[in-house]
């Protein structure tokens, strides 16, 4: 199956040629191909918040080969695989990243270890496989090669652990997933797990040594200081014109605790 669309996802940034070196590398072997940058401001290295915002945005896009890079194992004996799901493929490292977003476009079917050295570059360097594997990778799959001719089957794909969430009655814990570009701190807690925590009245939020006090709101305008349930279904914490993530210094991976008492106890 072919495939008119590839998107991109790293923690490579815009200061470099990185990006440009990928969309160069496709643009070469795929030349009608059109790209899509989900983002390449993924926090260098972080695993979690790249697969969440990978997870988070396929649904939204065409079916496509989908290439995520947030490879702190590149170089290593960490596997590049491909993975198929009934609505397109997904490209990077087996490290957990692309796992979520396989789930979100519907289930993996079927996975391949990227080891046929006719689809990658001549000359391989250990520190830069998104330029040298995933991205020749992804030209040739949306031009058509099918998965199988890439490599073996891979069984066992590297799963992340479940973000931490504990709801308890009047207290409720979750791990920082992603901060956005306006400071909103999304949570991994939803609004179910709000509902078990039994949590009424007023509303803090704390993180470390910093509090913020909330009101659970359904959009920004409603209140200075918001708790809602974000486009992707999770609980959010907002600052109305300003920075959550700034005020509570927070930052993903960490863990929020939200009371009905100035005290996170």
């Amino acid at each position: 199956m072919a495939y008119d669309w590839i998107s991109l996802t790293t923690d490579y940034g815009l200061c470099d040629g990185f990006v440009a070196a990928c969309h160069g590398v496709i643009a070469r072997i795929a030349p009608p191909i059109r790209v899509i940058d989900v983002t390449h401001s993924v926090n260098p290295q972080q695993i979690r918040p790249g697969s969440t915002v990978l997870a988070q945005t396929v649904p939204f896009l065409p079916e496509a080969v989908h290439v995520a890079v947030v490879d702190p194992g590149v170089g290593t004996d960490r596997r590049g695989v491909v993975v198929v799901t009934p609505r397109g493929l997904l490209v990077g490292p087996d490290n957990g990243l692309l796992l979520p977003a396989a789930e979100a476009l519907g289930g993996v079917r079927e996975a391949y270890e990227l080891t046929n050295p006719d689809y990658r570059m001549p000359h391989v360097s250990a520190t830069f496989h998104g330029r040298d594997i995933f991205a020749p990778a992804a030209a040739h799959l949306a031009l058509g090669v099918a998965p199988e001719a890439f490599g073996k089957p891979v069984p066992d794909l590297v799963v992340l652990p479940e973000p931490r969430v504990d709801a308890q009655p009047g207290k409720l814990t979750s791990e920082v997933l992603t901060v956005d570009h306006f400071g909103n701190v999304q949570l991994a807690a939803t609004p179910n797990d709000f509902d078990k925590a039994e949590l009424n009245g007023p509303l803090y939020v704390h993180r470390g040594r910093k509090t913020l006090r909330v009101e659970f709101a359904r959009t920004f305008a409603d209140a200075p200081t918001v708790l809602y349930a974000d486009s992707a279904g999770r609980l959010a914490v907002a600052v109305n014109g300003g920075s959550a993530a700034s005020v509570l210094d927070a930052v993903p991976s960490q863990e929020c605790t939200i009371t009905s008492s100035p005290s996170d106890s």
